[in-house]
């Protein structure tokens, strides 16, 4: 074994009880996420226990964080992800009249999803229900528009947001002249 594969050993119960601590997790929410008993991952933040890859990969996933990047010697630079307007995912065939530009990362999809949203005049963006429990939340930015969410409507003027349910069909048409907003959707 080298002295970098025994500094990585070194280095992961910290790793492992320091991301379990950002989460705010305690060592039985760890264990009901990852399926590791209370036990184990106690004993492998003690470094009493080097777990197999298959318990570090389930505690890796629970913990939300990068299984490479655990196990990395250094600590990552820090980096700022920039997307230019050119290289950022839109969808121009969802409804009528609407381009839709994906703002979040893609691993954040059906969690936390953020759009622009752009409705040419009469343009409808009609949704199905997403999972239960799910809400939107958006601002309109320049124009007008009407949400629908279930049968309640509300009108929305620039710098206005509306939070609703999207666990129901729900819809957004612009008013008037072309609508910008963003829209904010949580566990779709």
């Amino acid at each position: 074994m080298t002295d970098r594969d025994n500094a990585i050993l070194t280095q992961l119960p910290a790793r492992l009880k320091e991301a379990r601590r950002t989460q705010g997790l305690s060592l039985d929410a760890v264990a009901k996420l990852s399926g590791v008993s209370r036990s184990m991952v106690s004993q492998i933040e003690r470094g009493e226990s080097s777990p197999t890859i298959a318990t570090l990969w389930n505690l890796t996933r629970a913990l939300q964080v990068d299984f490479a990047g655990l196990l990395d010697s250094a600590p990552a630079a820090p980096q700022i992800e920039t997307l230019r307007a050119a290289q950022v995912p839109t969808i121009d065939n969802l409804g009528s009249g609407c381009r839709i530009r994906i703002l979040s990362p893609p691993e954040d999809a059906g969690k936390h999803e953020v759009y622009e949203l752009t409705i040419a005049p009469g343009g409808v963006l009609d949704s199905q229900p997403h999972t239960r429990g799910a809400r939107e939340h958006l601002t309109v930015i320049s124009g007008s528009l009407t949400v629908t969410s279930g049968e309640v409507s509300s009108s929305l003027n620039a710098g206005d947001t509306a939070r609703y349910a999207a666990d129901v069909p729900h819809r957004i048409t612009a008013a008037g002249g072309e609508t910008r907003a963003f829209l904010v959707v949580q566990d779709a």
